[in-house]
């Protein structure tokens, strides 16, 4: 892919690491401990809230700014770690979420506790951005689909682990430990990523960071969040929603223009004349938003709807994430032989099927039809996942590694934020106009699996491709 005339490289990449595994071990535990960190905090907050004796409508902010932290900066710590080194920011990214994870344990309130989530938040961005990065640099290519999906069952585990074990810490040790217990592991994973993690040799050359860009799309982003996250509880034509999707859709315009201009972008647009990597990042975001409508939806109708115990309900829905951790490393070892293009289209085909299977249920449906339906999407999700991870990866330049990988990760959690407001609008919608609830579920399932429906053609258009991606 040729550059811009401007275009600056930064650093160079280091050629495959000598202790390759030492590498994804330290990787590997960023990963399950951002994950572990952000989705721990769901089990505790009805803990946090009694103890800080806030309202609701605040503690439900402990949850949204981590998300809100992460999803904008992955593309700024991204272009940084190409100008500065992607060891450089992961390590300083490690350094963010452990300060981060302790001011939170020792909040006195809640407005601290918030405050201190953005910071661990921000950590978790700069980690998230460039481990893909190091993983992609660290391996050799032929390798790279089962390494990246070996990071995704990592992320899973911790996204899985997550509720269970911090609502037992939280029971058994108080709701500070949650936070508490991310200090020994993060400085564990930190030495390790110290010692082995390859360093990159710097190039001559200007390396200036694109202001300007980063600003108008870290604030159009937080602006097109909070719309989805708040517009179905605030109403969606009241003033200030509406505000926030004028300003999100005019700040996104300005980035877009500023990045054709800039000599040297935040984020490279000529990335996406590659069609695999247009496909791969449209396809994932198009992945993760289906799979949130699940995840959302689903508690609703274990609890709720067929009337289940919170243990009983987190049981059963340990199907899909189990699932998917046990074929995601499988689905990316096929991919490095045969291609991506086949695994990710495969999967979101079995993803869609999953997804109607879950619109087929009802009250009187058994424990093995959901948790069938459950592990399909699970199936699904663990054959896309990793060969599309790896084609987008691959499809991009070396010296854009970090780019590429926060163009991935925003395109994960734009997924997710998607998928949250969307099922929240449609659960929401449908009650107040007297629908039932296993309608108004099986309604935002039906529209779940036409999201996944809709990115079979997109995956496919990726076109062809021999052993091994592009890169």
């Amino acid at each position: 892919m040729e550059e811009g005339e401007g275009s600056l490289r930064g650093v160079t990449a280091a050629p495959p690491a000598r202790r390759p595994w030492w590498v994804f071990s330290a990787i590997g535990a960023g990963a399950f401990m951002s994950a572990f960190g952000g989705s721990a905090v769901n089990a505790t907050l009805p803990v946090i809230q009694s103890s800080l004796g806030s309202g609701i409508a605040t503690v439900q902010w402990v949850l949204t700014v981590f998300l809100l932290a992460v999803s904008a900066l992955l593309l700024s710590f991204g272009r940084l770690g190409d100008i500065l080194g992607h060891r450089t920011i992961y390590l300083w990214g490690f350094v963010g979420f452990i300060a981060g994870s302790t001011l939170c344990a020792i909040s006195p309130s809640a407005g601290a506790l918030i405050a201190s989530r953005v910071a661990q938040g921000i950590g978790a961005a700069m980690l998230f951005a460039n481990s893909p990065a190091i993983l992609t640099g660290s391996f050799r290519a032929e390798d790279r689909g089962r390494v990246l999906g070996l990071l995704s069952m990592m992320t899973y585990i911790g996204l899985t682990a997550g509720p269970s074990l911090g609502g037992w810490i939280a029971a058994n040790l108080g709701w500070r430990a949650v936070f508490y217990v991310n200090v020994p592991v993060g400085l564990a994973a930190l030495l390790i990523a110290w010692r082995v993690l390859p360093r990159e040799s710097a190039q001559g050359g200007e390396k200036r960071f694109d202001l300007m860009g980063a600003g108008a799309f870290t604030v159009g982003l937080l602006a097109l969040l909070l719309f989805l996250n708040q517009g179905y509880s605030r109403g969606w034509d009241s003033a200030p929603i509406l505000l926030l999707l004028v300003a999100s859709v005019a700040l996104l315009t300005l980035f877009v223009a500023v990045e054709r201009r800039d000599r040297a972008p935040m984020l490279d647009l000529g990335l996406f004349r590659s069609r695999i990597f247009s496909a791969a990042a449209a396809s994932a975001m198009l992945n993760y938003l289906a799979i949130f409508i699940c995840l959302f939806l689903m508690p609703f109708l274990l609890i709720r709807g067929m009337r289940m115990s919170v243990s009983e309900a987190g049981l059963l829905l340990t199907c899909q994430p189990l699932a998917m951790a046990i074929t995601a490393p499988l689905s990316g070892a096929v991919a490095d032989r045969v291609g991506s293009r086949g695994p990710s289209t495969l999967g979101m085909a079995i993803l869609a099927t999953g997804l109607f299977l879950l619109a087929s249920l009802d009250a009187a449906s058994s424990r093995w039809e959901i948790g069938a339906g459950l592990a399909v999407v699970g199936l699904g999700t663990g054959i896309f996942i990793s060969p599309n991870s790896s084609a987008l990866m691959g499809a991009a330049p070396k010296h854009r590694q970090g780019i590429a990988g926060g163009v991935l990760a925003t395109a994960r959690n734009l997924g997710m934020a998607l998928g949250v407001g969307l099922s929240g609008a449609i659960l929401t919608t449908l009650l107040a106009r007297g629908a039932d609830l296993h309608s108004a579920i099986r309604a935002g399932f039906l529209v779940a699996g036409a999201v996944a429906l809709a990115g079979v053609p997109i995956s496919a258009s990726r076109g062809g491709e021999g052993s091994r991606d592009a890169g």
